[in-house]
């Protein structure tokens, strides 16, 4: 053997530790965010839905007041969408376009939404409740539900909705 083979390095084939810790982390990342992404709580994402269309609900009540008109809400399996009531407040109605909070909304697959009541009386599933210029309101239930849990969008005569808490269905 010579004295030149003995002192050169070995030809090792592999990673460095700091490139096997690198993908390491990238693995769990990814996997951490599919996590996150497929076991959401059903619950808060209906609580999110509904937090959201009661701020839209609200919106449209101010909206309605400051316009001088009558808009309308309706909510029919898994969307909702606003309304402007036609001239000489026909029966007539027409989608709601140009405002970006109250634009139609298409729900999450696993949602569905429904108007219950108005003036606590049942209604037609593809009711439009009215939200009138003079602010007073008949007071409304919407349902937001999945297959197991549901919310409840209350709105009282002065335009306030409150959502419920997730509860089973």
């Amino acid at each position: 053997m010579s004295v030149k083979r003995l002192l050169a390095p070995a030809q090792v084939a592999g990673f460095t530790l700091a490139e096997v810790l690198v993908v390491l982390i990238v693995i769990g990342l990814a996997s951490a965010l599919v996590y996150a992404r497929f076991d959401s709580d059903p619950r808060s994402e209906l609580e999110r839905e509904g937090q959201r269309l009661g701020a839209a609900i609200e919106h449209a009540a101010l909206l309605a007041q400051w316009q001088n008109e009558t808009l309308g809400v309706s909510a029919i399996g898994g969307s909702y969408r606003f309304w402007r009531r036609g001239v000489n407040n026909g029966d007539d109605w027409s989608a709601l376009s140009g405002d970006d909070v109250l634009a139609a909304h298409a729900l999450p697959a696993s949602l569905a939404a429904a108007v219950r009541t108005y003036a606590t009386q049942p209604v037609a599933a593809d009711a439009i409740v009215p939200l009138r210029a003079s602010g007073r309101n008949e007071p409304f239930v919407i349902d937001l539900a999945t297959a197991e849990w549901r919310v409840l969008l209350s709105s009282d005569p002065i335009n306030r909705v409150t959502v419920s808490p997730p509860s089973p269905r």
